[in-house]
This record gives C-alpha cells, sequence and structure tokens, in this order.
C-alpha cells in the first residue's frame, strides 16, 4: 500500500444494517477482539465488493452473518469514515426477515448471534460495547426515524 492510499484512509466504502424481526428485536453480533481487549458488540456489515453497490452489500452482509434477508428496507443515511476517508459507511434498516443459515467466512466463524430489544442495545452502545461507531450510530438513527414515522 502506498502513503498515498494510507494516508486517504480506507478505499472501499461500507454497509451497516439494523435488522429488526417480527417482535422488533435488533439482530447484535458479537466477537472477541484480542487487539482491543475483549469481547465487544456489532452490527451486521462490511466491505462492498468492487462492482457492487451499497445496498446489495447490505443484504449480503445479512445474509451471511445474521443468515437472514429482508424484504423492506430503509437508508439511514452515509458517514464519511474518518476525515482522512475517501470511503463512505452507509446505514441501514431492514425489515420484514425471512430467517435461514448463517453462511460465516473463516475470519467470522466467532461471531455469535443474538437478538435484543433495540432500547437494550443502545444502552449497551451507551455503555461504550461496540467496538465501531457505525453501529451505535445506525441504532440511534433507526429509533429516531421510528419517532418521525
Amino acid at each position: 500500500m502506498s502513503d498515498e492510499t494510507r494516508s486517504r484512509g480506507p478505499l472501499r466504502d461500507a454497509s451497516v444494517v439494523v435488522a429488526r424481526n417480527a417482535d422488533g428485536l435488533v439482530a447484535i453480533l458479537s466477537a472477541g477482539f484480542p487487539r482491543h481487549g475483549g469481547a465487544y458488540l456489532f452490527l451486521p456489515g462490511g466491505r462492498r465488493e468492487p462492482g457492487g453497490d451499497n445496498k446489495a452489500c447490505a443484504r449480503r452482509e445479512l445474509r451471511e452473518e445474521v443468515g437472514v434477508t429482508a424484504k423492506s428496507w430503509r437508508s439511514l443515511g452515509s458517514y464519511a469514515m474518518t476525515l482522512d476517508a475517501v470511503a463512505r459507511v452507509h446505514l441501514f434498516e431492514a425489515g420484514d426477515l425471512t430467517q435461514g443459515p448463517q453462511v460465516l467466512t473463516p475470519t467470522e466463524e466467532e461471531f455469535t448471534l443474538s437478538w435484543w430489544p433495540v432500547e437494550e442495545a443502545i444502552h449497551a452502545a451507551v455503555q461504550g460495547r461496540f467496538l465501531l461507531p457505525a453501529g451505535p450510530l445506525a441504532l440511534f438513527l433507526a429509533q429516531r426515524a421510528d419517532q418521525f414515522s
């Protein structure tokens, strides 16, 4: 990687998904991150594949990491990953879910899936239990969007 690429930050966009089931519970993943000192929570998501679009990325990550397909989708906005990044993170809310099997990659095999009430997930975010900021932001925006719909 060149110094120019490093200075621009991540080059590929990513998508993160707030997936709510019929009971209003949100899909939350957890895994250990030894470099960061322990286990953390996160929402399904990942980097966009070359030639793909952001919603396709969200659909793929939800299907692989949670084993879910969704019929309804709502955009929650997109944001720069860092001030130096040319890439953005795209936030989505998914509903009308159909459960299937998880299809985890070797680097995702330790992911544990659970379903949480959104208020508990937001409380966990406030406690700093999420490693990356996109998950808490997506949760807050999904909850706020509900108040205006």
